[in-house]
């Protein structure tokens, strides 16, 4: 049922573009700061999570494998439309940000 799929990676979406702009007005950039990265996190972590528990039934596993198969091509559009320069503007915490994630998620 690939519809647990659609599911689980709107809720992610959802849930990331939420925590990126609190954390943008947290420190005072006008825009999304790692909302995406926080979106493909929190589905990597539910995933797994679901996969534990044993809740997944063949068709649902299927279909939650398949979305997340395809969201980095949803990443890659989804961080397209973010605001680049305005978060630029708001100062070097943005741009620090971003490296310390990038590095954190190379660890």
């Amino acid at each position: 049922m690939k519809i647990y799929g659609v599911a689980l990676l709107a809720f992610c979406y959802l849930v990331g573009k939420l925590l990126g702009t609190f954390l943008g007005e947290t420190i005072g950039v006008n825009g999304d700061v790692g909302g995406v990265g926080f979106a493909m996190l929190l589905l990597i972590l539910m995933n797994s999570y679901i996969r534990k528990k044993g809740w997944l039934e063949a068709e649902t596993e299927k279909g939650i494998l398949f979305w997340s198969s395809m969201y980095i091509p949803v990443v890659v559009a989804m961080a397209s439309i973010l605001n680049v320069k305005a978060a630029l503007s708001g100062g070097w915490v943005a741009v620090m940000v971003g490296v310390l994630v990038t590095l954190a998620s190379f660890f």
